[in-house]
Parts: C-alpha cells; sequence; structure tokens
C-alpha cells in the first residue's frame, strides 16, 4: 500500500512537471521570449527559477519513488549513447539547416553574444525535457504495462503539445520539428535505457534551430522576409542590439 502511494505521489510530481512546461512562457524560458522582460534582473530570475523548480521536481520524483530503478531518469548505455547521440545530433543538425534554407534562403544567425547563453538555456531545457517526458513519463506509460511503440507516441505528442508551439500565431515548422524530437528521443531511450542519447541530440537541436532560424517567435515568418527588387531573404535585425536593448535570448 505504502508503495502505491509513494508510486501516485511520483506520478503527480511528473504531471506538475508537464504543467511547469506548459508554463514557460510566462517564465521567459524555453522556446519563449520575454520582450517586456528583456535582460532585467527580475527576467533573468524569473527565467532561472523554471529551471530550478524543474530540476527540484525531477529529483523529487527519484527520492519518492519506491523503485527509482523502474524510471529512467539514467544516462543508459555509454556505446549506444554516443553513437545514437551522434546520429541524433547529425539529423537534428541538418533538417534545421535545410529548412532555414528553405523557408528564408538563408541562415538567420544570431548575434555572436546570444550563443553561449542559448547554449546553455538549450541544455538546460534539454536536460528537464528529458528527465520529465522520457526518464518519468515514457518509464510510467511502460510500467503500466503499455507497448513500447504506443508509450513513445502518446509521449512525443504529450511533449510537443506542452512546448505550445502549435498554438495559433506560433510556427508550425517548430511543432513539428519537437514532435520528431520527442518521438526520436523516446526511441533512443528504448534502445539505450536511458536518456543520455536523447540529451545530447535534443540539446543540439535545440541549439542548432536557434543559431539558423534565429529567435522562436520569428522562426516560420518567411513572408515578411522577402525583400522587393532581389528577392533576398532579410530577418528583424537583432544582432545590432546588445542585452539589454533586444528580445530575451531564447532556443
Amino acid at each position: 500500500m505504502e508503495d502505491t502511494i509513494r508510486v501516485l505521489i511520483g506520478l503527480g510530481f511528473g504531471l506538475l512537471l508537464v504543467m511547469l512546461r506548459l508554463d514557460a512562457e510566462r517564465f521567459g524560458a524555453a522556446e519563449f521570449a520575454e520582450p517586456a522582460l528583456r535582460w532585467s534582473l527580475r527576467g533573468l530570475w524569473r527565467r532561472a527559477s523554471w529551471y530550478v523548480v524543474g530540476l527540484a521536481l525531477i529529483v523529487a520524483v527519484g527520492l519518492v519513488h519506491p523503485s527509482p530503478g523502474d524510471l529512467l531518469l539514467r544516462l543508459g548505455d555509454r556505446g549506444n549513447v554516443v553513437m545514437l547521440g551522434l546520429v541524433f545530433v547529425g539529423l537534428g543538425s541538418l533538417q534545421a539547416f535545410a529548412a532555414a534554407l528553405i523557408l528564408y534562403r538563408r541562415l538567420r544567425l544570431p548575434a555572436p553574444w546570444a550563443y553561449p547563453i542559448v547554449l546553455l538555456n538549450s541544455t538546460l531545457t534539454a536536460l528537464i525535457d528529458e528527465a520529465a517526458f522520457r526518464g518519468i513519463l515514457l518509464a510510467y506509460l511502460l510500467g503500466s504495462g503499455m507497448g513500447d511503440v504506443q508509450a513513445i507516441v502518446i509521449q512525443g505528442f504529450v511533449y510537443a503539445l506542452s512546448t505550445r508551439l502549435g498554438a495559433p500565431g506560433r510556427p508550425f515548422y517548430l511543432f513539428l520539428v519537437f514532435l520528431v524530437v520527442g518521438l526520436v528521443a523516446g526511441w533512443s531511450v528504448i534502445v539505450t535505457g536511458g536518456i543520455g542519447a536523447a540529451i545530447i541530440g535534443h540539446a543540439a537541436t535545440r541549439f542548432v534551430v536557434f543559431i539558423s532560424h534565429g529567435y522562436a517567435g520569428d522562426a516560420g515568418a518567411s513572408e515578411g522576409d522577402a525583400t522587393e527588387g532581389n528577392g533576398s531573404a532579410t530577418a528583424p535585425d537583432r544582432s545590432a542590439s546588445p542585452p539589454g536593448e533586444g528580445d530575451s535570448v531564447t532556443a
């Protein structure tokens, strides 16, 4: 009886992680920009709090669950993690660059000062996403007796919808990208027995999408990018705005 209660409490923490992901926009975290906060101290603290709460909930699930080994909160087989992680990185990077060239006919490279911050943001977001949706949610679905394919598909769609990239006004291309990320990450977790490869591939894909497409709110806005006369693509000039004068950095 006690074990059942602890399993249910762990599930409750997992559902709180899904709700936290749905509310990422409020914190200016993950994909979302928060122009009003920009680079103010308040904005940075709010963004940081999203990651702190997410990591705390992940730790709480591991502590409260009666059999932490049943969760998938581990890196997995080292050899397979490295191999699949590199394949994930290659495919994610290829589609991001190819889509940018198709949509905009060029790479929409952000200002260089944004790269280190976005790399950190991409890595932390991938860590929390993979632990929450593949390490916990997928593990609970498999633990319920659900088949591998069904569990992977369900968690993939739950993840993609929780990013809110399918909402009106958001770039549908990114919704499809992160739906595929969720499905491929779920498959890699089943193969490797852990979330190591998924974290590597997810973080790299997120970062490359940013450096090739620019800010999430602008991705997919190709209609206004074409200039008259030469047909070349242009994007809103954010490169000239240093921290404090432009939009928040997202990935």
